[in-house]
């Protein structure tokens, strides 16, 4: 029986539960108790309810957790804004000495706790995320930690992007980038989401001090226009990874950057509205482009594609998403793939309704190195998928397949009786599947019922609560990862 199971056996098994889950096992028995609270169940720690954490009542409470449950072993810890006080900084500091990483949310404040008392923050951080505030300013909370973060590699700090209202809203700069930078010069990696104050200066600022610099993401931060990147890629030696969706680019501004001087490898331009002009001079001067993001861009034509093959170092490339860029017609990206797919391990063309089935059967054999694989369009169309051959194809041709996600309208999919027998060749000659995302409709529960009844219960998702990108193929991608 389970009592007969050694405590290094059960200490195992737990540690596959959340700690929501084995709070409830520690009322068990006293045994179970005990296993429960050993400190090294509690290495990563989320305090914040709403995303799937703990919820911790009171501040005496955690005080008690930090001293009894969390100490030397505890090494990442993510505070909601009710729990943020000087008295609890400095219990980590002193309790917690392995601590590493820690996420700060400021996001629901509307103010702070007093910190002028605060003499101690814990020293050792790494990486370091905080979720801003709409309104609250926090340079007094900043400026008394500014002497303990200069260890700091990874910074991430998170602005309300999600919740702005249409109208125009008077914008605070509530964390003062300048001083913020001077206190972090070793930083590796710089996340700036949604922040929308975030300008071409901040920017700046940041590449005067940051000589470490490998990855910028300046994702949905709207008042960027890229004046900036011509002195960061001139500062920032070591830049490998430039991510800018839905920023306000500007054509001119990048058009003059020395993309030909450049270590870039890794580039996201989403959403942007640069032109045609400016997306061939830049893709035929970037010398080791590996990584590819240029979705919903109209200005991404069978041009600027052909200058990129022709003109261009395409050779190295292994991720291209052109996702509802709907000006490349089904016959350049043929001719692409045909000569490069063979490399690529992610490809996205989805979005895109002139794209079917029959484009990706014809290209399907030279994909087989692909890891990640998107395709389809939530618009219904004119013309149905059959998604057996589909499936057959992309069984006999992508071996390494991981990720793999079609997003066509189920009435649009059509399959037949023999559906199965597809399915079952797609788990078995894909057996590093670990996320296939369909449609809700009749083709997501005859998948779904296939894969669980080979004990595969979770590989099987819908596109309501699941997306896949090329994004898992970044160099930093788990050091970008926030929530």
């Amino acid at each position: 029986t389970i009592e007969k199971l050694p405590d290094k056996v059960l200490l195992n098994i737990f540690s596959y539960l959340s700690h929501r889950e084995i709070c409830r096992m520690a009322r068990v028995c006293k045994k179970w108790r005990v296993i429960a609270y050993d400190t090294r169940l509690w290495r990563d720690v989320s305090l914040r309810p709403e995303i799937s954490g703990l919820h911790v009542g009171s501040l005496e409470s955690l005080l008690g957790l930090i001293s009894i449950r969390f100490g030397p072993t505890l090494r990442y810890i993510e505070l909601p804004i009710e729990l943020i006080t000087h008295t609890v900084l400095h219990e980590l500091s002193n309790k917690c000495p392995n601590l590493t990483h820690m996420l700060l949310d400021f996001s629901t404040a509307m103010q702070l706790h007093d910190f002028s008392e605060m003499q101690a923050f814990p020293t050792k951080l790494r990486y370091m995320c905080i979720c801003l505030s709409e309104v609250i300013f926090m340079e007094g909370f900043m400026r008394k930690i500014y002497n303990f973060i200069n260890g700091l590699e990874i910074l991430h700090l998170i602005g309300t992007y999600e919740k702005v209202e249409e109208e125009e809203e008077e914008i605070y700069e509530v964390i003062n980038v300048h001083k913020l930078k001077s206190a972090t010069p070793n930083l590796r990696v710089i996340n700036l989401f949604g922040i929308n104050f975030v300008d071409d200066s901040h920017i700046e600022a940041f590449s005067s001090n940051c000589i470490q610099l490998e990855c910028l993401a300046v994702n949905f931060c709207s008042k960027v226009s890229g004046s900036c990147i011509k002195t960061l890629l001139q500062r920032s030696r070591r830049l490998r990874c430039l991510l800018m969706n839905q920023t306000s680019l500007v054509s001119e501004h990048v058009m003059q950057v020395e993309w030909e001087k450049t270590a870039l490898q890794e580039l996201d331009i989403t959403a942007t509205d640069l032109s045609t002009q400016c997306l061939i001079d830049m893709l035929t001067r970037i010398p080791n482009l590996r990584f590819l993001s240029a979705g919903q861009l109209n200005g991404f034509n069978d041009s600027v594609l052909k200058a990129f093959m022709e003109l261009g170092n395409p050779k190295n490339l292994i991720a291209l998403d052109v996702d509802s860029s709907d000006n490349l017609t089904d016959d350049a990206l043929h001719k692409f793939l045909s000569r490069h797919g063979h490399q690529l391990w992610g490809i996205d063309l989805s979005g895109m309704p002139h794209i079917t089935d029959q484009l990706w059967q014809s290209v399907l054999p030279v994909l087989n190195n692909a890891k990640i694989v998107t395709m389809g369009t939530q618009e219904r169309l004119g013309v149905n998928i059959h998604v057996d051959q589909l499936m057959d194809g992309i069984a006999n041709n992508c071996p390494n397949l991981e990720r793999l996600e079609l997003r066509w309208d189920p009435e649009n999919l059509r399959f037949s009786d023999k559906s199965q027998k597809a399915i079952d060749i797609l788990r078995v000659k894909c057996p590093k599947l670990r996320c296939l995302v369909l449609s809700d409709g009749r083709y997501y529960e005859t998948t779904k019922a296939n894969f669980e009844r080979a004990d595969r219960t979770t590989v099987v998702r819908t596109t309501t609560n699941c997306r896949v990108s090329n994004y898992y193929l970044l160099s930093n991608y788990k050091d970008l990862i926030f929530n």
